[in-house]
Parts: structure tokens; sequence; C-alpha cells
């Protein structure tokens, strides 16, 4: 119910996540591997390494990110309840709600006076993989230059 203040994260969404993310990240797994064998490493090129790279730190940073939704789905909204008691400061007065955001990854405690905190989900997940992500975007974006300068200059021979 979306009205519920003590929600959490979505059930079906958080294992959504889960099961599509894991296949993803197995596949990925699998295709860089693949790119290990005797005849994929003859055929390397700079934007190919790039690529791969670029692959490496996305299928790291998915990992990373599933392992975060791993800490909330083994914890039923109870234990999460004691949770948000246990790790509220002092200053804080009473809870009034919970709620679950997927990006960044956090479960967040609401108290009366307007503040929240996060729990649960470990400190260091949601800034290393927007770290990781940007620097998959870096190494897409200079895999893609090298490629376009290696087909201009093909082009200009040919």
């Amino acid at each position: 119910m979306a009205s519920d203040p003590w929600q959490g994260h979505n059930f079906a969404a958080l294992f959504s996540i889960l099961v599509a993310g894991a296949a993803t990240v197995l596949g990925l797994t699998v295709y860089l591997c693949s790119r290990f064998t005797r005849q994929a490493r003859r055929r390397y090129t700079p934007f190919a390494v790039w690529r791969d790279v670029s692959l490496v730190t996305a299928a790291v940073a998915l990992a990373l990110y599933l392992w975060g939704c791993l800490h909330v789905l083994f914890l039923e909204d109870q234990e999460q309840a004691e949770e948000c008691e246990r790790q509220r400061p002092e200053e804080t007065p009473t809870l009034v709600g919970r709620r679950g955001d997927f990006i960044p990854l956090r479960l967040v405690c609401e108290a009366s006076d307007g503040r929240d905190y996060s729990i649960v989900i470990p400190g260091y997940i949601n800034p290393t993989v927007a770290i990781l992500l940007l620097l998959a975007l870096a190494c897409a974006l200079t895999s893609a230059l090298l490629r376009h300068k290696q087909l201009t200059t093909t082009r200009k021979k040919g």
C-alpha cells in the first residue's frame, strides 16, 4: 500500500532486480571470460580492451548493488523496524515511518522531526557503485572514440 509509512522496499521489485541483475552479471562474466581465449586475445584492439574494461567495471558495480539488495532481502519487516530503533540517534524523537529507495539503494528510517537516517545497507555500496559507473562510462567513451578513430583511419586508407 503506497500510503503505508512503514513500507520499506517492494518485495516484487527487489526480487526482480536480484534475478535480472544476477542473470546480467552471469552473462557479462561468461562473455568476459570468453575474451581470454587465445583466438580472442589475438584480435584484441585498443578499443576492445577499453570496451571490456568498461564491461568489467559495470559488472562489478552491478554485483555490488545486488550485494546491497541482498542485505534488504533477508531482513524481515520486524527486523527492519528493530534495526531502525537500534540505530536511532539519541537526539532523534519518535520514528514515524520507513521507506526503501532503489536509487540510491537505501533503507531509510523516518523520524517525527523530519530527519531520516539510513540503515542495513553498508555505507560503502552507493559511493562505490557511483564511482564504478562513472569509470565504466569513461572507459566506454574512450572505446567509442578509439573505434571511431580506427574506422576513420581505415576509410581514408581504403
